[in-house]
């Protein structure tokens, strides 16, 4: 199981309570974005498509802990940009550690290898790393030779230093069943802490269009890629709730669930997720209250959502779905990296 059995506990707690509470809407994971710049430019990522008065900005350690305390999510995710490039994200870290938060460092690391003497081995901290897959692909998903070299060098070396690394991987269309099966087997023998996968959505301002899946194509791209796993002929260790890996293989009919996963960033709370450009509220408590979520998902036939089955908005979704039957090992397998 790639959550420790302390992450598990606490979230699933965290679960229960919202429910009792009779709280049909609350989030799981903060996806907390304190700059947008970045040293990539990947084709199926917009954010460095901000305007360069936007790119210069970061959130100071204070409004990363407000936003914290706002939300009330148990697990915070930090993606960017690149965080690393963050002047203050070692200090960013240890507040949000000090405040017992599950932190998931989310990093193409270039950065990480000589970042690592900043930060301490914490159960509170994990490292995700990103790659696309193996050597040739990845480093034509970001557009540069030798990222991928770099990036399990840095996995090695954070490892060593007794910290938890995962890696975070999209599928885009056009990939390969077999090379991506290949890719799973090496990441195993890095003994990394666990491997998310998450099919390519289409992010407005993302350059590269033409790659993203629709929505059976997610279905049958997935069935071929983990076959081998669904019949136990290979132990992937995947950082997921299966429930949500059974909705990827089209076994399970989930709804979008936006909310799960609020995103906080330089200009503000994201309406509805991260992945449409729809404005921004200064509160959560805006968000929550004042998107109209019937709007979105799905089951809504909002064209940007149709196709999405993205873990931001379904992960959630999973999550509770187990719950409802008591299985808090299943539901709480990955509600964290982005």
């Amino acid at each position: 199981m790639a959550i420790q059995l302390r992450q598990a506990l606490k979230v699933g707690t965290y679960i229960i309570s919202q429910r009792l509470l009779g709280r049909q809407r609350f989030p799981l994971v903060l996806m907390l974005e304190p700059l947008f710049r970045c040293n990539l430019a990947c084709s199926g990522c917009g954010k460095i498509q901000h305007p360069p008065e936007i790119l210069k900005r970061n959130l100071t350690p204070e409004e990363c802990f407000a936003a914290v305390e706002e939300c009330g999510a148990p697990v915070v995710s930090i993606p960017g940009g690149e965080p690393l490039l963050h002047p203050q994200i070692d200090e960013i870290v240890e507040g949000l550690i000090q405040r017992k938060k599950f932190v998931y460092l989310c990093t193409n690391a270039l950065l990480l290898k000589k970042s690592l003497y900043k930060f301490k081995p914490s159960p509170y901290l994990t490292f995700s790393v990103h790659l696309d897959g193996l050597q040739k692909k990845h480093d034509e998903c970001v557009d540069r030779p030798g990222v991928f070299d770099k990036a399990i060098t840095a996995i090695k070396a954070a490892k060593t230093g007794g910290f938890r690394v995962t890696t975070n991987t999209t599928v885009f269309k056009g990939s390969d069943p077999q090379e991506m099966q290949d890719f799973f087997d090496f990441l195993e023998t890095l003994r990394t802490d666990g491997m998310m996968i998450s099919p390519g959505y289409s992010y407005e301002w993302a350059p590269d269009q033409d790659h993203f899946l629709k929505r059976e194509q997610t279905k049958a791209l997935f069935r071929e890629i983990l076959s081998p796993w669904k019949l136990g002929k290979k132990k992937w260790n995947f950082n997921h709730n299966p429930l949500f890996l059974d909705f990827l293989l089209g076994e399970k009919d989930y709804e979008c669930t936006p909310w799960g996963s609020p995103s906080y960033s330089v200009l503000g709370w994201q309406k509805p997720c991260y992945l449409l450009n729809e404005g921004h509220y200064k509160t959560f408590k805006e968000l929550l209250e004042e998107t109209n979520w019937d709007n979105y998902g799905n089951k809504s036939d909002n064209p940007q959502c149709v196709d999405c089955m993205v873990h931001c908005g379904y992960e959630p979704t999973a999550a509770v779905d187990a719950i409802k039957f008591a299985n808090v090992g299943r539901a709480l397998e990955s509600l964290f990296s982005a």
